[in-house]
């Protein structure tokens, strides 16, 4: 590939006279402009490994030049050399501070602008070489990385999953927990990675229910106290098992097991938080997975009808639940709808479309008609 050079000068006889000597080893390919203004306008759209530059020009000097240049996107690095006539020290200073490379002799003997511009090449040359291998690690470090995020979103939804079959034969509610706040955490106007974050580590909040007992967890019905007392460990169950993890993604699931069952009045469990006490992603997840727990079939229940459990979650808004995350949910319902009936046209993430064998679809059907069970699904 050839150098690419840009040469500005007012001066098309010196112009003329620039290009021959420095495309004359066919090495370079030179671009000449008149006007600093014009040359700048290229430049902008143009990727040139080498400029040469004069001093004096009408409507911007060759300093000038110079210093605006360097802002421009891929002119950081390249090599700069001034064509001037006054060698003076100032001059010198004010080129350098402003960027320039080299200087060039207004009237050079031909041997010496030869030398220097051979430099000047081989200079722009490397620079690109440089500049191109790192674009090209830069792109191979983001590829890494973009594929160690994917293998560990697999790894965290795989662990929910689970997790979850030891509780129905089915995968649905990990996912849609996950999509419902990621809807929520979205209409509060958290950060985007914020948002992506807590859709990814929703799925853990049951992780701890690995340790309660299948005639516990499993048990069509109505829970005794001491088996609720038990079946309420999972919270901190699944804080330790999340806890102290390097990941951000873990640490980030261990928040939501530990706080997805407190309320916003304080009568929640395990640590009796209340209202701002309560982290941000937990309080998302408990509207999440309430809502779901309420719509679909349980060992213990049937689904309740979607608008009944939007009313309870309308209803305890500011008792149970956070009312900023209840607003957000509800303002958004004709997704919710799309997701509880299986209708939803989201973009799957990476990771869930690499699960979706593993997962054989709702567990019950949102819209038939049963006992609420609202105090059992919110267990």
């Amino acid at each position: 590939m050839l150098t690419q050079a840009l040469l500005v000068d007012d001066s098309r006889s010196v112009l003329n006279f620039l290009k021959r000597l420095i495309e004359a080893e066919g090495l370079v390919e030179a671009t000449t402009f008149l006007d600093p203004v014009e040359a700048l306008a290229c430049a902008r759209e143009r990727v040139f490994d080498l400029v040469l530059v004069d001093y004096e020009m009408p409507h911007m000097d060759g300093i000038s030049f110079i210093r605006t240049l360097r802002t421009l996107p891929g002119c950081a690095d390249i090599p700069i050399a001034m064509i001037t006539s006054r060698q003076t020290d100032d001059v010198k200073m004010e080129a350098l501070q402003a960027g320039a490379t080299d200087f060039l002799p207004k009237a050079p003997q031909s041997v010496e602008m030869t030398v220097r511009l051979r430099n000047l090449i081989q200079l722009g040359a490397a620079v690109r070489k440089l500049n191109d291998r790192a674009a090209h690690l830069a792109s191979e470090v983001a590829a890494a990385t973009r594929k160690l995020g994917e293998r560990e979103e697999e790894i965290i939804l795989r662990l929910a999953l689970a997790v979850e079959y030891r509780d129905n034969d089915t995968g649905e509610h990990t996912l849609r927990v996950a999509r419902y706040s990621r809807i929520i955490a979205e209409q509060l106007g958290l950060p985007a990675r914020l948002c992506r974050d807590i859709y990814l580590a929703a799925p853990l909040h049951d992780v701890g229910k690995v340790a309660i007992p299948d005639n516990i967890l499993l048990k069509p019905g109505r829970l005794t106290d001491q088996e609720m007392a038990v079946i309420r460990t999972h919270a901190t169950i699944g804080e330790r098992i999340l806890a102290d993890s390097g990941c951000e993604l873990i640490q980030l699931g261990a928040q939501i097991a530990a706080g997805h069952h407190e309320r916003w009045d304080g009568g929640g469990y395990p640590n009796g938080l209340m209202a701002d006490q309560i982290p941000v992603p937990a309080r998302v997840v408990a509207v999440a997975d309430v809502f779901d727990a309420l719509t679909t079939r349980r060992p213990y229940k049937e689904p309740m009808p979607l608008d009944v459990a939007r009313d309870y979650l309308a209803q305890n808004a500011g008792r149970q639940f956070d009312p900023a995350c209840v607003e957000a949910f509800l303002s958004r319902w004709d997704e919710v709808v799309g997701i509880a009936t299986g209708q939803a046209t989201l973009p799957q993430q990476t990771s869930e479309a690499a699960l979706s064998p593993f997962i054989s679809g709702p567990a019950g059907s949102p819209d038939q008609d049963g006992a609420p069970g609202a105090a059992a699904a919110a267990v």
